[in-house]
């Protein structure tokens, strides 16, 4: 697998299944995964900042030949977690591959980053040597959803 990363957008189309598929694929050739979703990973890296352990999970993070960050940027992100994507997106650059999935398009995602600075140097190194996937379409959870009854069915007898 190639240093780059894959942003993808749009809601309920397959994003998570594709990068599991993907990370998937890399484990299958021997490749080390991690997958996380984003507020998940945050929690992470907050709690090993109290407990002293966050250069060990910076480490993990960058030294991964795959990471997977699921649902990126659903929410604003703090000072602590935008520093964290810094980190972890400039020590991974060019070195590692990163998948980001999103439901927003990379430039929405440097006003809910708290630094202007950092969040421009981290997204323009991510989107600089990405192969952004952009899936659209009806949401599977939609699709799936069971279909109403039709007006002319006549509603079942109730005991």
């Amino acid at each position: 697998m190639r240093a780059g990363q894959v942003p993808w957008i749009t809601v309920g189309v397959g994003k998570t299944h594709l990068a599991t598929a993907l990370g998937h694929i890399a484990v299958r050739h021997r490749r080390t995964v991690h997958m996380a979703r984003a507020d998940k990973l945050f929690k992470r890296l907050t709690a090993a900042r109290l407990d002293n352990t966050l250069d060990y999970e910076y480490r993990r993070l960058i030294t991964v030949e795959l990471l997977i960050i699921d649902d990126f940027a659903l929410q604003p992100l703090t000072p602590a977690q935008t520093t964290d994507f810094y980190e972890i997106i400039t020590e991974r650059h060019r070195k590692a591959s990163t998948v980001v999935t999103s439901n927003r398009d990379a430039s929405e995602w440097l006003p809910l980053m708290t630094d202007p600075l950092l969040a421009q140097s981290a997204i323009d190194r991510l989107t600089s040597t990405c192969h952004e996937l952009i899936v659209e379409g009806d949401s599977y959870r939609r699709r799936q959803r069971p279909a109403p009854p039709a007006v002319d069915d006549p509603a079942p007898p109730t005991p």
